[in-house]
Parts: C-alpha cells; structure tokens; sequence
C-alpha cells in the first residue's frame, strides 16, 4: 500500500509529506523512504516522456523562437543530483569507516528536511486564497477530480498487476 503514496499523488513533496505523515502516525520509518523513492522512479520517466509529448505536439508546426536548454533547464535538479552524489560518495567513503560523523550528519540533514518540508507545506497551505478557489466555478475541480481518480486507476492496476507478474 505505501507505494500508492509515490504513484498516486501528483507532486512530489506532498508525496515526502503524505510518507512522513504516516510515518508519524503508524511508526512506519520506512514508509517515507519507500513513498520518496517509489516517487522519484516514477519522475525519471519525465526524462523520456516531456521530450516525446513536445515533439508530438509541437511536429509539423513553424517555430517563430528558438529556446536553449539553458534557458529552460530547471536548476533545482543540478541540486537533486549533487546530493545524490554526496550521499553516494559520503557512503562509500565513510560507512566503510564506521564513521560517526557521517552518520550524524546525514541523519541531521533528515531531521532538517521534516523540518523543512512541514514549514514548505504549511506555507502553501496559508498562501491559499479560498476567495479565489471559489471564483474559479466547479470546472477545475471536476478536472482534477477526473485526473486523480485516472492516475489511481493507473497506480492501483499498474501495482496489481506488477504484484501479479513478479509472484
């Protein structure tokens, strides 16, 4: 069930945020861990598909501007990826080591990113305007009504039937 958390919802802090909830609740430390990575595998296909779905709408069409990946590339993955090697290169250099200090820093980098995220979430959360979510009608609810319950379809037939294949 943990990995309808990182298949099911859309963004992917909210997924960190659903893991450490239940993770709170339940005493379930590796629900986070599972919902984060589960979520992440699931961004890397973004890697193939946002280039695809481009040129299939783009084909056949005149372009009157030209972009450059570095006008568009998103940098906060330059940041996702130097942490990825951080912790990679910190684990193969210190955990042979036993090292404790390695071990204390990557856990306070945890207590840190909780602490984070809850102050990032609450901050979305007091930024909403209900004003304006009532003056946007019905429509936009019934949309993403329609996009959530299709991405649980996708999560929960997807899970089943990989649970299937692989016992």
């Amino acid at each position: 069930m943990v990995c309808f958390l990182g298949t099911s919802i859309h963004e992917t802090a909210q997924v960190a945020a659903a893991g450490l909830i239940y993770d709170q609740q339940f005493n379930s430390p590796e629900t986070l861990n599972i919902a984060t990575v589960t979520k992440l595998i699931r961004n890397t296909f973004l890697i193939i598909m946002i280039p695809l779905f481009a040129y299939l709408y783009n084909r056949g069409q005149s372009k009157e501007k030209k972009y450059s990946i570095i006008d568009i590339f998103p940098y906060f993955v330059l940041g996702f990826v130097a942490m990825i090697i951080v912790r990679n290169v910190g684990d193969q250099l210190f955990i042979s080591n036993n090292s404790e200090l390695w071990f204390s820093t990557v856990d306070g980098v945890k207590s840190l990113s909780k602490i984070f995220l809850t102050m990032a979430m609450a901050a979305i959360g007091m930024s909403t305007n209900l004003r304006d979510i009532k003056n946007m009608g019905y429509k936009p609810f019934i949309v993403g009504f329609v996009g959530m319950a299709t991405v649980g379809l996708v999560s929960i037939t997807t899970i089943e039937l990989y649970l299937n294949f692989f016992n």
